[in-house]
């Protein structure tokens, strides 16, 4: 089996939590990225001896487990849900929230003063992002864009204008509110 060198720095990225994009604005993992790419069956076989399973979405690459125990499972719904919220705050603040779209945190936050849907999704935001009623709109904004940004979905461009570009994995979590199917006899019984 021929494994690339780099296997080191594409497990601390994965094993991290963390995704290896192609339209990163870090140059290393974008070329991480192609080693992945150019060497996915090795390395699928590599990890999957040491308990990890090498996962490929549209452009991205991410790791998943094999056996997880319940409170990973619980801690993965709640995380779950929470990029669901966010997702839906992103996605209503402008539907053209895509991978490669930039934005700034003023940008989202002068919107947020202006619209009453999002001032009610921030307020909802504020629970789940464990911060006071009283926190400024511009301080959840920040705690939201630090999430994406944290769990690898969003890169800072520039750091001196502040903009932030949406990388590929955001894809992944489209695909995972996606993938959500309620049927029509369950959907009665869910309180909205």
């Amino acid at each position: 089996m021929n494994i690339p060198k780099q296997v080191d720095s594409i497990f601390d990225v994965l094993s991290n939590g963390r995704f290896i994009c192609s339209n990163s604005t870090d140059s290393h993992i974008i070329r991480l990225y192609e080693i992945i790419d150019d060497n996915y069956e090795n390395l699928y076989e590599y990890f999957s001896a040491i308990g990890f399973i090498l996962e490929s979405g549209e452009e991205y690459y991410y790791f998943s487990r094999k056996n997880e125990s319940k409170v990973d499972l619980e801690r993965k719904l709640e995380t779950a849900c929470k990029w669901i919220d966010l997702l839906d705050f992103f996605e209503t603040y402008d539907n053209a929230f895509v991978p490669g779209y930039s934005f700034t945190i003023s940008d989202i936050s002068v919107k947020v003063k202006v619209d009453a849907v999002l001032k009610n999704k921030v307020d909802g935001l504020r629970k789940i992002l464990k911060l006071d009623d009283k926190t400024p709109y511009e301080d959840v904004v920040n705690k939201m864009v630090d999430n994406l940004y944290k769990e690898g979905f969003i890169d800072m461009e520039n750091e001196i204008l502040k903009t932030y570009k949406i990388l590929t994995s955001y894809k992944y979590l489209r695909e995972l509110v996606m993938n959500i199917n309620i049927p029509e006899e369950v959907q009665n019984e869910i309180p909205e």
